[in-house]
């Protein structure tokens, strides 16, 4: 059994590839952690390995590195397969092979798990991969059918593999085992050891390579550690909210890759921060002056991968911030013990999205200490540390010397303007803080550190009918009153409603507009609300805290070939429909879709917005589906209707009308 005591050695030294050591030097990976010291080299020498080691000791890299080591581009087959509790680690276990293989063009990682489709993984196993990620049950299944292969399988991974005797997988790992080929490496990783894992070992590993790694990872007791669960708010605006209201001295802010470091550092800058990037593309020579900037206070904040900042000893860092979380605990570590130093107390901040909080819990475990939640200012706090802040440089420029000067370009300016005393020191406020205008404040925008719960779109929109059952619609006036209603919850909520300029007539979908906001603005699906489609136009709930950058450049990107140029939805009546490039002008009533049978009732919304009650054309008062012999008199006479037309024919003599006219 080997309990690793000394110190590890590089990623060069275990024999990895130059592709995988070049990756890992992008992903900010400064040395192995004592786990993948140890596995490693006995994987890379291809014997049986039983490693115990607790989560997030960076046991996933331990044996993804060696797979990929050996990755052969012109395999027809898979050639590992990595066994895991929960689709949730099946779906984390995947993207770090994918995070992994970088530089290596070609390969293919393929997650499969219960509770998902078979079509996409059959159609994943059809393309082929290279590595296959899985639940038990799942990949027993495809065995079964004959769907997955593993006659080929040069690797096999049981991770966690307590966790499985847990849940109960005990009888469909031994069926994997006895499928493998006989010569297959296998690699056996588990927090603990009971007898029934032992027994799994002692049966199918064969000379197995003991590595037992041993958590005596903790944090110093003057490191006061809190969490932001990242939700709402997006980071950079959560980041600059911390560093107006938190009193620090320097802070350090950690970034996963060169180029974050760089994006984040000159944002910040943007925003009026005395910031720099520390990377490790930045020159010895240029670190060192960035370094001393720091020292002297030239600098307050520094943005660095965890490559860049190792061996930095800053006594006036007081503030360790994880932009990025760490991909394992003695990372983590590492990065906070940044501040802290010589005794002094020191504040470290974690962010950490939804989906890792797996991390957050694994960190906890390893140091030993509870990392608490944190509340994010609010806009009040904001503004009420911007008054301060002013107050304090007014006090400063009362003391000044040159007040007398400044009385006499006061009294001038009164003369000149005419404004009263009151006015124009209210002009002048406005113009000393105008780089700080004061933020909105509504009530319930306050963060907390737990998500905002998500509201579904279809709570707030009808049941669709079937085959039985027609839901009854709300009248016209009803309709908008509801909708006044709706917006004003988003008033008193975290969201606001902005106008986008695509709908139904340009073929629009919820679909393209959420991806489009959420890839562009950065944003999470959690952090957009309602969409309501209409034919020339859309609404769209965002964060009330969404940056004017993000809104700019949501106005160039383009959704169904138009342009989103979004702006905030002032409640207005929709601008008129556009005519088509054709000439004619295009129908204000969408078609509608159709199943044999009309949907369409009394007080139906039948335009963009536009209440059938507000409409030019009265309803016709005879019942829906009974012969109308006044409208066609006046169809056939070429008149308008005294209806909204209800199908296609009767839209194209209303169009036919107005273009008449």
């Amino acid at each position: 059994m080997t309990d690793p005591e000394t110190p590890s050695p590089t990623f060069a030294d275990l024999g990895l590839p130059q592709s995988l050591l070049s990756t890992l030097s992008e992903l900010g990976y400064e040395a192995p952690s004592p786990i993948q010291s140890a596995t490693i080299p006995a994987l890379l020498a291809g014997s049986d390995v039983l490693g115990q080691a607790q989560t997030g000791t960076g046991k996933t890299a331990a044996f993804a590195l060696p797979i990929l080591a050996r990755f052969d581009p012109a395999a027809s087959k898979p050639s590992a397969l990595v066994l895991a509790p929960t689709r949730e680690l099946a779906i984390q276990v995947a993207e770090a092979f994918h995070r992994y293989a970088a530089h290596l063009p070609g390969f293919h990682v393929l997650p499969i798990y219960g509770g998902q489709a078979y079509g996409p993984q059959l159609a994943g196993l059809r393309r082929g991969a290279d590595v296959i990620v899985g639940t038990p049950g799942r990949v027993i299944d495809h065995l079964e059918k004959g769907t997955l292969k593993i006659d080929s399988l040069s690797t096999l991974v049981l991770d966690e593999a307590d966790e499985m005797l847990r849940m109960g997988f005990v009888d469909e790992v031994g069926k994997v085992l006895e499928r493998i080929p006989a010569d297959c490496q296998k690699a056996l990783f588990s927090a603990t050891m009971p007898d029934a894992i032992r027994r799994i070992a002692n049966r199918h590993l064969s000379n197995a390579e003991h590595v037992s790694i041993k958590s005596k990872t903790t944090t110093a007791a003057n490191i006061r550690q809190r969490y932001w669960v990242v939700g709402g708010v997006h980071k950079l605006d959560a980041l600059t909210r911390i560093l107006e209201v938190e009193p620090f001295d320097a802070m350090l802010v950690f970034a996963r890759t060169r180029i974050s470091t760089e994006e984040l550092a000159g944002r910040l800058e943007a925003r009026g921060f005395s910031a720099a990037a520390l990377n490790g593309d930045v020159p010895q020579k240029q670190r060192e002056k960035i370094v001393d900037q720091l020292k002297r206070g030239d600098i307050d904040i520094l943005v660095a991968t965890d490559v860049a900042a190792r061996g930095l000893d800053v006594e006036r860092i007081s503030h360790v911030v994880n932009y990025d979380i760490p991909y394992d605990t003695e990372a983590y570590v590492h990065r906070i013990g940044r501040t802290g130093r010589a005794g002094r107390s020191g504040e470290a901040i974690l962010f950490v999205a939804p989906r890792e909080r797996g991390m957050l819990r694994a960190i906890e475990r390893a140091t030993r200490q509870p990392i608490e939640a944190m509340s994010l200012p609010t806009a009040s706090d904001v503004n009420e540390k911007r008054m301060e802040r002013f107050h304090e440089s007014v006090a400063e420029a009362l003391e000044s010397a040159e007040m007398a000067r400044s009385r006499e370009v006061v009294q001038s300016t009164l003369k000149a303007t005419g404004a009263s005393l009151e006015d124009l020191a209210a002009a002048l406020a406005l113009m000393a803080r105008g780089d700080q205008p004061t933020l909105d404040e509504k009530p319930g925008r306050e963060s907390s550190g737990k998500p905002r719960k998500f509201e579904a779109e279809r709570d707030n929109r009808p049941q669709r009918p079937d085959r039985t059952h027609r839901p009854e619609r709300a009248p016209a006036m009803d309709e908008k009153r509801n909708y006044q209603q709706k917006r004003g919850r988003d008033a008193d909520g975290n969201f606001v409603t902005y106008r986008v300029s695509v709908g139904h007539a340009h073929g629009a979908k919820p679909g393209n507009i959420v991806g489009a906001i959420a890839n562009e603005a950065g944003l999470s699906s959690r952090q957009i609300g309602r969409i309501d489609i209409h034919d020339e136009f859309s609404q769209v709930d965002l964060p009330a805290n969404l940056s004017q950058g993000a809104l700019d450049h949501l106005k160039t990107v383009w959704v169904a070939g138009q342009q989103l140029q979004i702006a905030l939805d002032d409640g207005s009546a929709p601008p008129p429909p556009k005519a088509k490039r054709g000439g004619g002008a295009r129908s204000e009533f969408p078609p509608k879709k159709r199943s044999g049978k009309s949907f369409e009732r009394k007080g139906e919304r039948k335009g963009p917005g536009k209440p059938l009650a507000e409409s030019s054309e009265k309803p016709s008062d005879k019942p829906v589906g009974k012969p109308n012999t006044a409208s066609d008199d006046r169809k056939k006479a070429g008149k308008p209707l005294n209806r909204p037309p209800r199908n296609r024919a009767e839209r194209k003599a209303a169009i036919a009308n107005r273009k008449r006219k």
